[in-house]
C-alpha cells in the first residue's frame, strides 16, 4: 500500500480572519481636491501612523449619494494623500451598489453616519468636566480581557466584544483596542482606541497620558503636543457627541 499516494494534500491556500486595524474616513464632500488638501495636512502631523493606512469610507454624512465615478475620484484623491481604501462603511441599498461597482466589499463593522444638520460642533481646547460614571450594564458576556505585560512597539493587543485592562505600559508605536473601554494602569504612550465596533459610551482611562493618538467610536486624536496639563496625568476621554473630550482624573 503506497502511503504517500493516499495521503491528503495540504491545501494550497489558508483565510484566516484576524485583528484588522482600520481608519473611517467620514467625508462631507465629493470635491477630490479639497479631500487631498485635508487628507495631505492630517498625514503631514503624523506619517507613521496614516502613511499607508487602511481606510474605510463612510458616504452617510454626503447631501447626495453619489454615483460610481464620483466616488471613484474620492477613492482616488484619498490613495493620492497616502492612505488606501479598501472598503464602503454599511448603510444603503445604494453603498452596496456602489462596493460592487467599484470592486470593493462593505464593511459591516462600520456603519455609515447619516447626516446631522444644524449642529454645532464645540471646541475641544476647552472641555467641561465629565459627568460623574454612572455604573452601566455592559453588554459584553465574555469577561474583560487582561493584559499584564508591556505593550511594545509594533504590538497590537485587541479585545473583542469586551473591555480591556492593561496592567503595564503602553509604549510609542503599540496599539491597544477594544470593542468596550479601555483602562491602561501604567504609561500610554501609544494608540488607545475604545469603542471600535461603534460604542459610543465606550471611555479611556490611563494613569500616564503620553498617546501618540486616542480615537472613541472612530472619532480620534493625533497629539503632536500633550496639552501640559495633561501630559504625564491620570487622564480620561469621552465622545460628548462627535466631540472628542478628556479630562484629568482624581485632582
Amino acid at each position: 500500500m503506497n502511503k504517500a499516494a493516499d495521503a491528503v494534500p495540504e491545501p494550497v491556500l489558508e483565510i484566516r480572519f484576524g485583528q484588522v486595524g482600520l481608519a473611517q474616513a467620514r467625508i462631507r464632500t465629493t470635491d477630490p481636491g479639497t479631500l487631498l488638501d485635508e487628507l495631505s495636512g492630517r498625514i503631514a502631523t503624523a506619517p507613521q501612523f496614516f502613511e499607508r493606512a487602511p481606510v474605510c469610507l463612510d458616504l452617510g454624512a454626503l447631501e447626495h449619494e453619489p454615483d460610481v465615478e464620483e466616488t471613484q475620484k474620492v477613492l482616488d484623491a484619498i490613495r493620492r494623500a497616502g492612505m488606501l481604501p479598501v472598503g464602503l462603511a454599511h448603510g444603503t441599498e445604494t453603498i452596496d451598489i456602489l462596493a460592487r461597482a467599484l470592486g470593493l466589499p462593505v464593511l459591516t463593522q462600520f456603519r455609515a453616519q447619516a447626516r446631522t444638520p444644524g449642529v454645532v460642533r464645540k471646541e475641544p481646547s476647552a472641555p467641561a468636566p465629565p459627568p460623574t460614571p454612572v455604573p452601566e450594564v455592559s453588554e459584553f458576556a465574555i469577561p474583560t480581557l487582561m493584559h499584564h505585560r508591556p505593550v511594545r512597539s509594533g504590538q497590537r493587543i485587541y479585545a473583542r466584544h469586551r473591555d480591556l485592562v492593561v496592567t503595564a505600559a503602553v509604549g510609542a508605536g503599540a496599539e491597544v483596542i477594544s470593542d468596550g473601554c479601555v483602562h491602561i494602569y501604567g504609561s500610554l504612550r501609544g494608540r488607545a482606541i475604545a469603542g471600535a465596533r461603534g460604542e459610543m459610551t465606550a471611555r479611556v482611562f490611563c494613569q500616564e497620558f503620553n498617546a501618540e493618538l486616542v480615537s472613541i467610536a472612530g472619532v480620534f486624536r493625533v497629539f503632536e503636543t500633550i496639552p501640559p496639563e495633561l501630559a504625564g496625568k491620570p487622564v480620561q476621554a469621552w465622545l460628548d457627541g462627535d466631540d472628542l473630550r478628556f479630562a484629568g482624573m482624581g485632582g
